[in-house]
C-alpha cells in the first residue's frame, strides 16, 4: 500500500534515493478567496456560529481529534476534546487542559501553534491547533527504504531542539514516539501531543494528582496510555517511567528519543519482546545491542555512540541535557561509518 503522502525532508536525499510524489494540499485547504477574506463578522459571536463542518480525524484512548472550518476566520483547525465516555472525569480534564495550556505557552517552530481554549455549548472543554498535513515518522519508518538517514537525522534533531526548548521551560513531554512526530509536506517538523507532560511547581513539586495510581496491566496494548495502566508507549519509555520514579525529569525524554535513534538506525526498538510484560523486563535489565550488531549496514560511529549513551540505564550516565545531544547529532556524523 502507497502511503496517502510523501515527505520532501529538509535535507536533500543521496541522488539514488527514490521519493514519493507529493500531491497538491487540497484546494480548500491552499487557495485564499475574496469572499472568505470580506464576509462581515456576525453581530452576535456564539460557539455556533463560529466552528462548523466538523469531521474526526483521529481518536486517542481519551481524546477525539476533528478538523473544522473555523467561520471567523475563514480557516481550517484542528479541534480537540474529550471522548463522550470522559467528558465528566475530573481527572481527564485537568489533562486536557495542561495539554492545551502546555501546547499554548511552549511557542517554538516544532511543536503546533494553539489558537484557542474553550468550552462548546455543553460545557464541554475543547481547544483548537494549526491543522498540519502530512506523515507521521511511524509512517515514514513504514517505508525506511525510501529515504536517506540524512532526512531521518534531520527530523531527529528538530525534534530535539523541541525538546531543548521544552526542558528548558520546565517541562518534560514524557510520551516522545514516533507516532508523535509529524512531518510536513513543506519540510516542517512538529512535535505532537503533549497529553502526558509533567511540568512542576515553583517549588520543585509535581501535580501528583494527575498521575498514574493504579496497578500496571501487563500483557496488553504496548502503546496504552489509559489510567491505571503505565503512561506513555512502552516500547520507548525509560526505566524510570516505567517504575514511576516520583523524581523522575526531563532526562527520560532523551532516553524516549535515544529509542526513537535506535530504530531509525537498525529498524527496532531497543526493547525486545512480544508482550508488555517482556518489554518491561528487557527495558529494565537488558542493554541492547548496538545498531551495528543488529544490522549489516555500515552505521555511523557518533550516532551509534550518541544513541547508547542516550539509552542508558540510569539518568546520570545519560547526557546532562537535551542541548548536549543535539549538538552532537549535528556534527558530520557522515564521517564516521563504522
Amino acid at each position: 500500500m502507497t502511503p496517502p503522502f510523501a515527505v520532501p525532508l529538509a535535507h536533500q536525499p543521496a541522488q539514488d534515493t527514490p521519493l514519493l510524489d507529493f500531491p497538491e494540499p487540497p484546494r480548500k485547504y491552499e487557495r485564499v478567496f475574496l469572499e472568505d477574506t470580506d464576509k462581515p463578522l456576525p453581530e452576535n459571536v456564539s460557539l455556533s456560529t463560529r466552528y462548523a463542518f466538523f469531521s474526526t480525524i483521529a481518536k486517542g484512548g481519551k481524546s477525539l481529534i476533528k478538523s473544522c472550518k473555523d467561520l471567523h476566520l475563514s480557516r481550517w483547525v484542528c479541534y480537540k476534546t474529550l471522548r463522550p465516555e470522559f467528558l465528566d472525569d475530573e481527572i481527564e480534564q485537568k489533562r486536557l487542559l495542561r495539554e492545551a495550556r502546555v501546547s499554548a505557552m511552549l511557542q517554538h517552530p516544532n511543536t503546533v501553534p494553539t489558537y484557542e481554549l474553550g468550552r462548546d455549548n455543553k460545557g464541554n472543554l475543547y481547544f483548537t491547533m494549526k491543522l498540519v498535513h502530512g506523515y507521521t515518522l511511524r509512517e515514514i519508518l513504514d517505508y525506511r527504504e525510501r529515504y536517506d538517514l540524512t532526512q531521518l537525522m534531520d527530523v531527529i534533531v528538530q525534534i530535539g531542539h523541541a525538546l531543548e526548548y521544552a526542558h528548558t521551560h520546565g517541562v518534560a513531554h514524557r510520551d516522545i514516539k514516533p507516532e508523535n512526530i509529524l512531518v510536513g509536506p513543506y519540510g516542517e517538523v512538529l512535535l505532537l501531543d503533549w497529553g502526558l507532560a509533567k511540568v512542576w511547581g515553583p517549588e520543585g513539586e509535581s501535580a501528583e494528582e494527575l498521575e498514574d495510581t493504579g496497578d500496571d496491566a501487563p500483557g496488553g496494548d504496548l502503546s496504552i496510555t489509559a489510567r491505571g495502566k503505565l503512561q506513555g508507549t512502552i516500547s520507548y519509555m525509560s526505566p524510570e517511567q516505567i517504575n514511576k520514579d516520583p523524581d523522575i525529569d526531563q532526562r527520560t525524554d532523551i532516553y524516549s528519543l535515544g529509542s526513537v535513534l535506535y530504530e531509525v538506525l537498525c529498524g527496532r526498538t531497543p526493547a525486545a519482546g512480544e508482550t508488555m510484560e517482556e518489554i518491561v523486563k528487557s527495558t529494565l535489565n537488558n542493554v541492547p545491542p548496538e545498531p551495528s550488531q543488529v544490522v549489516s549496514q555500515r552505521i555511523p560511529a557518533l550516532l551509534e555512540t550518541t544513541c547508547m549513551k542516550a539509552l542508558a540505564k540510569a539518568p546520570d550516565d545519560r547526557f546532562a541535557d537535551m542541548g548536549e545531544m543535539v549538538r552532537l547529532l549535528q556534527e558530520d556524523w557522515r564521517s564516521s561509518l563504522v
